[in-house]
């Protein structure tokens, strides 16, 4: 299970009239919200179409709902779909079997439904009800930290989603040097985000020296423009892609901070050919997500910059 996760929902889970009384669906609307707003992203079907819903004031849309929806838009959480289906839905339960053939092309998490709309539909492994979401697999397998083998095919799997759906991504690694083998997986998991308007803005953090106690040894700044350009100008370029890299003068944890999802990084982003050495990753909360992010603006003075440039 990836630690940020996608789901579907189908329009009927807005709509009061499935609920017993305006107070349930509060509740129920309100337990999406914690998860929807810190860990997951929901797909926007057909372009954009599963949106344009919410348009008909002719059906009785929760307030608590349509709060939601606006704040995921915000927050940068709807990420549009494709056509899966060649008519466009027009019911609840078409939008249920769009969301089932979308998750055919791209992996969904889960497609969460409400009780009316399965009973027409059938059992996937896939759906979950929205009263009985704590007994769906595709919503009870959610954790907040994953153990994976340290190589390019567990990482990508945990950021691909990331990087396909991010607008502000920070790699901070204070070891992270293009030239070295350990590394070299960096670069393909920064390829992930190619082809994406508006390109997202990437940052590298990593520390000015190499080694450590007797064995550190400063580097200066032209040395670190030249491996990383070197070492990944050519690709980033023809990726249409652009990485900041800061070079500060001491820090020690490991992250992946985004607008999106922060994870602490037990080891970092180097890669080993060991398929028995295993990593631990977990979710950040918000609160220290934002605190992160700003431990590693200039402005706040926590670390001192020694450089700051971009490749290519």
């Amino acid at each position: 299970m990836a630690l940020l996760t996608e789901y579907a929902l189908t329009p009927d889970i807005f709509d009061t009239r499935f609920y017993p009384h305006e107070e349930v669906g509060t509740a129920r609307l309100e337990y999406l919200k914690d998860v929807f707003l810190e860990e997951a992203l929901l797909r926007n079907l057909r372009a954009g179409e599963w949106l344009s819903v919410f348009r008909n004031h002719d059906r009785p849309w929760h307030r608590r709902g349509m709060e939601l929806l606006k704040k995921m838009l915000k927050q940068n959480r709807l990420r549009l779909a494709e056509n899966a289906l060649p008519a466009a839905p027009a019911s609840d339960v078409d939008w249920c079997l769009e969301a089932l053939a979308s998750h055919q092309i791209d992996t969904l998490t889960g497609v969460i439904s409400t009780a009316q709309v399965m009973d027409k539909v059938g059992t996937d492994p896939i759906l979950g009800r929205i009263d009985r979401l704590g007994s769906s697999l595709c919503w009870a397998s959610r954790t907040p930290s994953v153990r994976l083998a340290r190589c390019h095919g567990d990482y990508e799997a945990q950021l691909r989603l990331i990087m396909n759906s991010a607008n502000s991504v920070m790699f901070i690694d204070p070891h992270l040097d293009p030239t070295r083998r350990r590394y070299a997986d960096v670069l393909p998991l920064l390829l992930l985000a190619q082809g994406r308007r508006p390109v997202p803005l990437i940052e590298i953090h990593r520390v000015v020296y190499v080694g450590s106690g007797r064995n550190r040894q400063l580097i200066d700044s032209g040395e670190w423009e030249r491996r990383f350009r070197d070492a990944w100008g050519n690709d980033l370029a023809s990726a249409g892609l652009k990485v900041e890299i800061f070079v500060w003068d001491d820090h020690h944890d490991r992250y992946l901070i985004t607008d999106l999802i922060g994870i602490e990084m037990g080891n970092g982003y180097d890669t080993t050919s060991n398929p028995n050495d295993i990593t631990t990753w977990s979710r950040i909360g918000r609160k220290d997500r934002d605190d992160i992010q700003r431990e590693f603006d200039p402005a706040a003075n926590r670390h001192v910059l020694r450089h700051r440039f971009t490749v290519p």
